[in-house]
């Protein structure tokens, strides 16, 4: 479809979004619409050289902008939001990553301290080449360059959480938020629960590419324009971020200490096969424990992230999760013109 309406939000720098949750909204939209949404990158576009140290031109907690949160009508606690990622594309021709002091799988941390000193402060900046589809690594202290395959994702996105909370956009957990796996790319459909009216939903923290755990906390951090469908599936609760693609069926779950993430990812998919396919609850336990991967999102956050991934195709005659929703806005949006990089 090339004719159809798009709504087009790109929010001012005073219009970026720090918590899920306490904001009002930048926009009112409706089950079925079409959304592209202009996002920064997890500096803000701050940080742009070699000399740009995030501790230098960025304060806390103004780190990890979302853009909105978008009103859904017709979203009421106990529905589901389903949001189809149409395409994810940079909108610049240049990526930023860096190491941090006390962040990042290896290293002491708050939460794991040492007495060893702290990590260098360091920022790398990577080449993205779109019509290539590549992203140009450059070493900092040799002349070492390699091209990696440019994989354009969204870090953070996710709805307000329940109970009057207001999370930081860089804790991971049951309502999305920081999720920071390279699955939620174009083509997969993410299935978040409501907990409040209108649900409330934002996005941003794209990645031009990032390794299985962000080990370093930082991946190749784009701003983007991210184009995507959304449908509220009324009555159907949701506990935890659930993705699907044209082959996989996914759950995430986000916790301290990893083992927690893995156990939720695992559970919920227990079950989410078993009520898809009619498996009695052990049989699907044992069919996952075979098939499924665990793909981990991140190591460093908050919280930490695992998912838990199945074929559909090794699923006994499964039905349609949520009735069919990832098919049907995939449909929606097929032939959908990206907009062109500015």
């Amino acid at each position: 479809m090339t004719g159809m309406d798009v709504i087009t939000y790109r929010p001012a720098r005073d219009e970026l979004a720090y918590t899920f949750g306490g904001r009002m909204p930048v926009a009112h939209v409706r089950s079925g619409d079409v959304l592209r949404v202009h996002t920064e990158d997890c500096f803000g576009g701050l940080v742009r050289g070699p000399a740009d140290l995030p501790s230098r031109v960025c304060a806390m907690p103004y780190l990890n902008p979302v853009s909105g949160p978008f009103f859904v009508e017709d979203a009421e606690p106990g529905d589901t939001l389903a949001v189809h990622l149409a395409s994810i594309v940079p909108a610049r021709d240049w990526g930023v990553s860096s190491t941090f002091p006390h962040f990042g799988a290896l290293t002491g941390t708050a939460h794991t301290a040492t007495l060893q000193p702290p990590l260098e402060e360091r920022v790398w900046v990577y080449d993205i080449d779109r019509r290539a589809g590549t992203v140009r690594f450059h070493a900092t202290g040799s002349e070492h360059t390699v091209d990696l395959p440019l994989e354009p994702m969204i870090g953070t996105i996710g709805v307000a959480p329940g109970g009057f909370e207001a999370r930081s956009t860089i804790v991971p957990d049951s309502h999305g938020g920081n999720l920071d796996t390279p699955r939620l790319r174009a083509g997969s459909t993410l299935f978040l629960g409501v907990n409040v009216h209108g649900a409330m939903l934002a996005l941003g923290d794209g990645h031009a590419r990032q390794g299985e755990g962000e080990a370093c906390g930082v991946g190749v951090e784009i701003a983007t324009t991210t184009t995507m469908a959304i449908e509220v599936i009324k009555a159907v609760p949701t506990v935890w971020p659930r993705l699907e693609t044209d082959g996989e069926v996914m759950s995430v779950g986000c916790a301290r200490p990893l083992e927690d993430a893995y156990r939720i990812a695992h559970r919920d998919l227990v079950a989410w096969a078993s009520a898809l396919t009619g498996l009695n609850e052990l049989d699907a336990y044992q069919l996952v424990s075979q098939a499924a991967r665990a793909p981990i999102g991140n190591v460093c956050d908050p919280n930490y992230t695992v998912l838990a991934a199945v074929d559909k195709a090794l699923l006994p005659a499964p039905a349609a999760a949520y009735a069919g929703v990832h098919a049907r806005l995939r449909q929606q949006v097929a032939g959908l013109r990206e907009e062109p990089p500015r």
